[in-house]
């Protein structure tokens, strides 16, 4: 769990997903049109993506792609991220973690 909780612990709001996954660019572009500017590491690009995504598993991340943390807490996955945004939570969420502005 250490190389995931030292990469999220540098933005406001980090991305782990695929580059061939189509919810994955469903959600990074869903975050980034409220203007926040997400980390995000493509496992299948990354040196260390297989290690990685099994931390992601080990967190109860199923399936393990893709994963937002916000503020450093673990948000989930598409369906969380699709959950928060239809209540009007997304925004506040990415308000409180500093990652967008008013």
């Amino acid at each position: 769990m250490a190389m995931v909780t030292a990469l999220v612990s540098e933005r406001p709001v980090v991305i782990f997903s695929k580059s061939s996954c189509c919810m994955c660019y469903t959600i990074k572009t869903l975050i980034s049109s409220f203007g926040a500017n997400p980390t995000v590491y493509e496992l299948d690009e990354h040196p260390e993506g297989k290690q990685i995504e099994k931390e992601l598993r080990g967190l109860g991340c199923k399936p393990s792609i893709p994963v937002v943390f916000i503020g450093e807490g673990l948000i989930g996955g598409a369906n969380e991220i699709m959950s928060l945004h239809l209540k009007g939570q997304l925004v506040p969420l990415l308000l409180k973690a500093n990652a967008i502005w008013v």
